[in-house]
């Protein structure tokens, strides 16, 4: 009857180190689903490869959850935590990602979600540095583009989205002829509301 050979001090000792980097391998992983969960959070569930990289995430390691169906990949280089709410926002939250985080919706759009008129534009507006008119950019059919330097006094946050003030929104959506009783409407709604004075500046 063969006799079972008890572990050496060596065997024990490699056994003790295996598991204490299968330790430190599963607190990596969890530590670095946790970093990438919380920025996904703050955009309606989605981020960006870019995004991932900072968290700890190799593109391997990113097609892998791919794979298993733990993210989904809604377009090039932006992908969306599967099993996250959803949002009436995430269309916008896209196409910003799309931006590199640096457009600001804009025009028709930012009258849409300031709810100021009954006005529900066809497409997205959204407004990109004057830097960008020089890009090649294969823009979304959903998106129409304007270009310009925006003061941070112009910018506000409607949820996870930058959208323009309402002081710089009417102006923008007169200068894009935007219907003239849609936006007296606004107008008018807007210094009820004391968001801008008659004058149309923001307060």
């Amino acid at each position: 009857m063969a006799q079972q050979r008890n572990p050496t001090p060596r065997t024990e000792l490699a056994l003790v180190c295996t598991n204490i980097k299968l330790y430190y391998s599963f607190v990596q992983s969890v530590e670095r689903w946790s970093q990438l969960y919380e920025v996904a959070a703050s955009q309606a569930g989605y981020f960006t490869a870019a995004q991932a990289s900072d968290s700890g995430f190799s593109l391997q390691l990113l097609k892998h959850h791919y794979n298993s169906g733990k993210v989904q990949r809604i377009r090039r280089g932006i992908y969306r935590i599967t099993h996250f709410p959803s949002s009436e926002l995430e269309d916008l939250v896209v196409l910003w990602l799309w931006s590199e985080m640096k457009g600001v919706f804009s025009h028709g759009t930012a009258l849409d979600l300031w709810k100021l008129a009954d006005y529900i534009p066809m497409v997205y507006f959204m407004t990109l540095p004057l830097s960008w008119k020089k890009r090649r950019l294969r823009v979304p059919g959903s998106l129409e583009l304007f270009y310009s330097d925006l003061d941070s006094s112009e910018i506000c946050w409607h949820g996870p989205i930058p959208i323009t003030a309402v002081g710089r929104t009417l102006r923008d959506c007169e200068c894009a002829g935007i219907g003239f009783e849609w936006l007296k409407a606004a107008r008018n709604k807007a210094v009820h509301l004391g968001l801008v004075d008659r004058q149309g500046a923001t307060r």
